[in-house]
């Protein structure tokens, strides 16, 4: 599966996806073969940065 192109819909998918499935946003990129930086980047664009201990972008 692709993950969303846009950056709101890519924020909340991620999101439900390290609250239900994965430990970490690097266990999320393994699983989707998904570029770490390519993801941070797009929702960096719209003010979020990845929270390790909330395992979350906030």
């Amino acid at each position: 599966m692709n993950l969303p192109q846009d950056p709101v819909m890519l924020l909340s998918y991620v999101n439900t996806q390290l609250r239900d499935n994965y430990s970490s946003l690097d266990d999320l990129c393994a699983s989707f073969a998904a570029d770490k930086e390519e993801i941070t980047a797009k929702l960096r664009g719209i003010n979020y940065e990845y929270d390790e201990e909330k395992n979350a972008f906030v």
